[in-house]
């Protein structure tokens, strides 16, 4: 039994612990306590909320104003993992994202972790004429929604082409399937623990050629330091660190990994 003495004396570590992280509890409060309540009186999943959302509010045909749609949902109603308007020191709307696609003109592009859709946009609307997105999502229910929401933002299948399953499943099936011999953009969002091993099987099936660029997001939150470990001590990549906030919450902060394949010197 602990004496009312002791536990008198742990109050103040309490108090500022909560002080210090308190963005980190209200991120778990939106994203996994309101989530929780909303799916269970609601029976629906938060995906298709935010989509039945976006559906009611945002123009069809609009890419931008769908993406300004999901980021007032996610603002005020609940918390969605999506690329978010902060990240390179709160510029908004996927803005390195973005300005990569628009720079770099890619014609063949890869996105690992499609979830609702959000990034998919931004990258497809930044594409030149005749250039091809494949998108990878491994969750058929958030593959689902996030085949609404690029419809919805007037994308059709010659210019997205959504991907469902495991992506060390689908990944070598870009050649074989997709006639997809080089990449040239790729975007990475899925699970932090895939990244490594994903990159290292672009590596070896050759999907990889001098100049391709992959943007990797989340490496410090949650993070992926053996991703991290590898472009930087590899010799195959150049390496740069855009640092900002986790989507959404500008106080937690995140960075994204930029790398270009320069293969070994």
């Amino acid at each position: 039994m602990v004496s009312p003495a002791i536990a008198l004396a742990f109050i103040p570590f309490i108090i500022t612990l909560i002080i210090r992280y308190r963005h980190y509890f209200l991120l778990f409060y939106r994203a996994v306590l309101v989530r929780r309540f909303q799916d269970y009186t609601t029976g629906v999943a938060r995906e298709e909320r935010a989509f039945q959302y976006v559906l009611t509010h945002a123009i069809p045909g609009d890419p931008q104003h769908v993406l300004n749609t999901f980021d007032q949902y996610c603002s005020h109603c609940e918390h969605l993992s999506n690329i978010g308007p902060h990240k390179e020191l709160y510029i908004c709307s996927g803005k390195i994202l973005d300005r990569l696609i628009y720079e770099n003109a890619p014609l063949n592009v890869l996105e690992l972790g499609t979830y609702c859709g959000y990034a998919t946009i931004i990258i497809a609307q930044a594409l030149p004429l005749g250039a091809r997105l494949y998108t990878i999502d491994f969750n058929p229910t958030k593959a689902a929604v996030a085949e609404k929401v690029i419809r919805l933002a007037g994308f059709d299948d010659d210019t997205v082409e959504l991907l469902v399953g495991p992506s060390d499943e689908l990944i070598p099936q870009l050649k074989d399937k997709h006639s997809v011999q080089k990449l040239d953009f790729i975007f990475m969002d899925h699970g932090k623990r895939c990244y490594l091993r994903d990159l290292k099987l672009l590596e070896e099936l050759g999907l990889l050629q001098e100049g391709t660029i992959i943007l990797a997001d989340n490496v410090l939150f949650p993070g992926a330091p053996h991703f991290l470990q590898y472009i930087k001590t590899s010799g195959k990549y150049h390496c740069r660190m855009h640092r900002g906030s986790l989507e959404y919450f500008r106080y937690i902060r995140d960075a994204m990994a930029e790398l270009t394949y320069t293969k070994l010197k």
